[in-house]
C-alpha cells in the first residue's frame, strides 16, 4: 500500500474542492510515491505526534488540523511547526490533513458528531454543491426522543468527555431538533434558528454571540478539541474500508492546548 493510495481514498471521501478558500488541506509533508508501514490517526500534528507515530511504527499521519496552513518563510527550530515539520521529514513521516473538505462533506465530522449523540435523520444545516458533489456547513437532526435541556446538558457532559458545558439559560421546552457545527461554528447560529433546532452544539462562540438566543435556542458550547476528537474515527473507517489490510492507530497524544483547572 502507498501512500497515494490512502491519499486517493481520503480525497474520494472528501474531495478537497469542498475546502474552504483559506484552507491547505491534502498532502502536507512526504512522498506518495512510499510506502505505508502504518498509519496514525489524530486531530493536530505536533512533534510529540511524530514523535508516537515512529514509536508504533507509522510513517504516516493523517490529521484533521493541517499542519501548514501558510508558507514557511524557513524551516529551523524557530517555532512549533518548524520542528515539527523537520521531525517529520527527518524520519521519513508523511503527513495528510483532512480539514474542512472533511468538515464539510457527507458523513464528514459533523455526521460523527451527531451519531455520538444519538441524533438521525441528519441533514446539512447549511447545504451547497461544489460541481456535482453535495456538501454543507453543520448538521441537524431529531433526537429518538425529546429530552429536558439538562438531560441533554448530561449526554453531552458524557459522550464528549467535558466536565462542563457552556450554555445560555437552560431551554423551557423539550429538545428534539438539534443542529451541530464541530469545531468553530458560531457563524452557523442564526441558521440553526432558521431551520427549527431547539439546541445547537458547536465547539467554539464568541461571547457577543450567546445573546438573544433565550429561550429560542439552547446553545451548547463544549470546546474545539472535544467537538472534533472523533473524526479520527472517520479517518479509520475510511481507511479500513478503502484500503483494507493497512494498520490504522488512534493517537493517544492529547494535543488540546487549552488546560482546564
Amino acid at each position: 500500500m502507498k501512500i497515494k493510495e490512502v491519499l486517493s481514498a481520503l480525497e474520494e471521501f472528501a474531495p478537497l474542492p469542498l475546502q474552504e478558500s483559506w484552507d491547505n488541506a491534502g498532502l502536507q509533508i512526504g512522498l506518495t510515491e512510499a510506502e505505508v508501514s502504518g498509519a496514525l490517526l489524530c486531530l493536530d500534528v505536533t512533534e510529540a505526534v511524530i514523535d508516537e507515530a515512529v514509536s508504533r511504527g507509522c510513517n504516516l499521519v493523517v490529521s484533521h488540523h493541517p499542519l501548514l496552513f501558510r508558507g514557511l518563510k524557513q524551516v529551523s527550530d524557530a517555532t512549533d511547526v518548524q520542528r515539527t515539520v523537520r521531525k517529520a521529514i527527518r524520519h521519513d513521516v508523511s503527513v495528510i490533513s483532512m480539514h474542512t473538505n472533511m468538515d464539510n462533506a457527507r458523513g464528514g465530522v459533523n455526521f460523527k458528531i451527531a451519531e455520538k449523540l444519538g441524533v438521525g435523520d441528519v441533514k446539512f444545516l447549511s447545504p451547497r454543491r461544489v460541481g456535482e458533489v453535495e456538501c454543507g456547513s453543520g448538521v441537524i437532526g431529531t433526537l429518538e426522543s425529546p429530552m429536558a435541556a439538562s438531560d441533554f446538558m448530561q449526554r453531552l457532559k458524557r459522550e464528549f468527555g467535558v466536565a462542563c458545558v457552556m450554555c445560555n439559560e437552560l431551554l423551557q421546552r423539550p429538545i428534539a431538533r438539534v443542529a451541530i457545527c464541530g469545531g468553530a461554528g458560531d457563524f452557523l447560529t442564526d441558521e440553526a434558528v432558521a431551520a427549527g433546532a431547539d439546541a445547537f452544539v458547536t465547539g467554539e462562540m464568541h461571547y457577543h454571540q450567546y445573546f438573544g438566543y433565550e429561550q429560542r435556542l439552547q446553545i451548547c458550547v463544549i470546546g474545539h478539541y472535544q467537538s472534533e476528537q472523533f473524526t479520527t474515527e472517520v479517518f479509520r473507517d475510511i481507511i479500513n474500508e478503502r484500503c483494507p489490510g493497512l494498520a490504522t492507530c488512534i493517537a493517544e497524544t492529547n494535543t488540546n492546548p487549552i488546560v482546564y483547572l
